[in-house]
């Protein structure tokens, strides 16, 4: 259904390049833009570094092709996604452009992890061919993709990124309200805030914070959402805890002290080698590690 569209992905940082390794394995025609020329000259080696880690056939780099005109890379694509910085003026400004080059029916999605889909395309024309495409670091790997519906998205936009994602095998969830951070980055900045909030007002360590999360209900997540465990122990049993628990539970409205304190300081976790924890360039290399092989072996399992 997909095979001879034609996918232009904005942005040859890791996620742009990873979200067009992933079209390109499934043989779609995927331009990849970028005005940087260091990052147009290093696009392919990424990819061809993350398809030899999956030990994977580097036949897919055929389908992806590298530009330096957004005109040209805009012009026959159906589908164009943005995966930019993380910055609103920048993404306006791509869009500004795009709309000027691209055909009237391409759908034009945006990568972005929490910026309301309304704001990047305010006061510009879409007809209702705008979508948020938010895709998962690293993009090849985890499943997930939030399509994010907005007030000017057409549920026929929907539609068609939906099924090219399932198309491409990945796990697509359409978010019915445009609101910041969509759900995924609401549900996970929710449980950050808690954790920063228990260190901050010395309920527990970092360290003691990871290992609670690790050692418990996040062995069962990957198999037992939310939701599902809610009903799985009862609304009755959950109503209790809540009558219970919620109210002591932090809403602070801005950001806790000791995270401002830190950022202040330049302790900016493995970029500074201090953040909650200390880290050194061995320690920092396994955790990344880790987490490679455990996404490799749970998503894309060999054998």
């Amino acid at each position: 259904m997909f095979s001879s569209s034609q996918i232009t992905v904005i942005g040859a940082g890791l996620m742009g390049c990873g979200i067009a390794q992933v079209f390109a394995n499934k043989a779609i025609q995927v331009t990849l833009y970028d005005p940087i020329e260091d990052a147009r000259n290093g696009a392919k080696q990424k990819i061809a570094a993350n398809l030899t880690a999956l030990s994977e056939s580097l036949s897919s780099l055929d389908y992806i092709q590298i530009s330096d005109n957004l005109e040209t890379a805009v012009a026959n694509a159906d589908f164009v996604i943005e995966a930019a910085p993380e910055k609103l003026p920048l993404k306006r400004e791509i869009f500004t452009e795009i709309l000027r080059y691209a055909a009237p029916d391409t759908i034009l999605a945006s990568n972005t992890s929490v910026i309301p889909i309304k704001d990047i395309f305010e006061g510009m024309e879409c007809n209702g061919r705008i979508v948020g495409c938010h895709w998962w670091n690293p993009p090849y790997l985890v499943p997930l993709v939030e399509v994010v519906q907005s007030e000017k998205t057409a549920i026929s936009t929907v539609d068609r990124m939906m099924s090219l994602l399932a198309f491409a095998g990945k796990k697509p969830v359409h978010i019915q309200k445009d609101v910041p951070g969509f759900v995924g980055n609401r549900m996970q900045h929710a449980l950050w805030r808690e954790a920063i909030a228990l260190i901050n007002d010395g309920v527990c360590t970092a360290e003691g914070i990871d290992e609670v999360v690790k050692n418990s209900f996040g062995l069962r997540m990957p198999v037992l959402g939310p939701i599902e465990n809610a009903d799985l122990v009862g609304l009755d049993l959950t109503l209790d805890i809540h009558n219970v628990i919620l109210a002591s539970i932090n809403r602070d409205a801005g950001p806790s002290d000791i995270l401002k304190e830190k950022v202040a300081k330049g302790e900016l976790g493995i970029k500074s080698g201090h953040g909650f924890k200390h880290w050194t360039e061995e320690s920092a290399q396994t955790l990344r590690e880790n987490l490679s092989k455990y996404l490799v072996n749970t998503v894309n399992p060999k054998g």
